[in-house]
């Protein structure tokens, strides 16, 4: 397939998945329409956002009456029959620790938040606008993240493909030491990145998962620049209350990086991507990845497959723990490279005797989420199968500053 023949069916694809948000957009939008009509009808009546009852603030929780139903702290009178009860303005239907609002975990929304704040219904955040730091960052342009889906954490390995599904704005810099086995040379290579993601509306995100300068010691990859990788990621399906979500995307590895770090090969990279996530019980969470990465130019790189997946285990509020697979799959050499080695995520050396090759890597770890803003991971990686080709073993420590 040559590169007129491969891009016409990227923008093929594209529009059929377009066309398929399009779609699901159009019905959740009716079935959400249909649901709101059902529950007016058996809502009670709803405090004005302008007049809260003494309640709202100081967390203690409003008397029972005919009219209205107790709630418990951090809830107000939008909250919507059909959940579960609350507690300090998370929901207690989403995982052992409840979901974080948008406010801090337990501490309740308080000020900042509308009559409908706190649990304001399945599905949704309610309304809370985070105490107070706005919807919104430069007026219209950025949008918060989603905080109904805070139990969840991001994955750690295959950082540049193995998306979240969730819909953020944030900032996440990454650190990688990446040994490589005596049989590709030796030595180390270390990757200095910084990830940024912005959620433009409800179900579009702009990523940009890779960038950054590398440090080596290995012969064959010398110090540089990496190469940068930009896309976007729309979401088709979000249940916060199941705690389920699927998402997909396009990207582009633009081959702006420093040929000497062996970046800079060809005419570009796409990555075409579906992500979904799932809760498991209420303690644990998965995630998994799948992609295509598919070269403009099948000479300089290589065309391959991966599919990653991620297990954690929340052990308390603010700790979990993670483990986690990928599977590297090539499906066309390219035409120069280390003839039966390629590289992982971060490289691709468009080597020319790498078809049917296939590359197991697992990991474990684990992550401290301080607050809904904010996670810091750590995860050690090694290859499962007899195939090593560049790794020897990986260290990555992620943290992530998110609005």
């Amino acid at each position: 397939m040559n590169a007129i023949h491969k891009f016409s069916f990227v923008l093929g694809l594209i529009a059929g998945l377009i066309g398929c948000w399009s779609a699901s957009a159009q019905q959740v939008v009716s079935d959400y329409g249909n649901i709101r009509a059902t529950n007016a009808a058996a809502r009670q009546p709803v405090i004005s956002p302008t007049i809260r009852p003494p309640y709202y603030d100081d967390q203690q929780t409003p008397p029972a009456t005919a009219e209205q139903p107790a709630y418990a702290a951090g809830c107000d009178s939008g909250f919507q029959s059909g959940c579960a009860a609350c507690g300090s303005g998370c929901d207690s239907n989403v995982g052992a620790f409840g979901s974080c609002d948008g406010c801090g975990y337990g501490t309740g929304c308080g000020a900042g938040c509308g009559a409908s704040g706190g649990c304001g219904g399945c599905g949704g955040c309610g309304g809370c606008d985070g105490c107070g730091i706005g919807n919104n960052f430069f007026g219209s342009l950025l949008k918060r993240s989603d905080h109904c889906l805070d139990d969840f954490i991001s994955p750690m390995t295959n950082p540049v493909f193995f998306e979240d599904p969730r819909n953020l704005t944030e900032a996440r810099f990454i650190f990688i030491n990446h040994e490589v086995p005596n049989a590709a040379a030796g030595g180390y290579v270390r990757l200095y990145a910084l990830q940024v993601r912005a959620k433009l509306a409800d179900n579009v995100s702009l990523i940009a998962t890779k960038d950054g300068y590398i440090d080596s010691t290995n012969p064959l990859v010398r110090d540089g620049w990496a190469d940068i990788n930009l896309g976007l990621k729309f979401n088709l399906l979000r249940d916060a209350c199941q705690g389920r979500m699927l998402s997909t995307g396009i990207t582009y590895i633009a081959p702006w990086g420093s040929t000497n770090s062996l970046q800079g090969n060809g005419d570009g990279v796409f990555n075409l991507f579906m992500s979904g996530g799932q809760r498991l019980g209420s303690r644990s969470h998965w995630l998994t990845a799948a992609g295509w990465r598919l070269p403009v130019d099948s000479a300089a790189n290589s065309e391959s497959l991966y599919w990653s997946n991620h297990l954690d285990f929340q052990v308390s509020r603010r700790v979990y723990l993670l483990t986690e697979l990928n599977w590297y799959h090539w499906l066309d050499s390219g035409g120069g490279g280390l003839g039966n080695v390629e590289g992982l995520d971060v490289i691709n050396l468009g080597s020319s005797d790498v078809t049917g090759n296939d590359i197991v890597t697992g990991a474990l770890g684990a992550k401290f989420k301080p607050n809904c803003h904010s996670e810091i991971g750590l995860a050690w990686e090694v290859p499962l199968t007899d195939r090593r080709d560049i790794i020897e073993n990986r260290f990555t420590f992620d943290w992530i500053f998110r609005y």
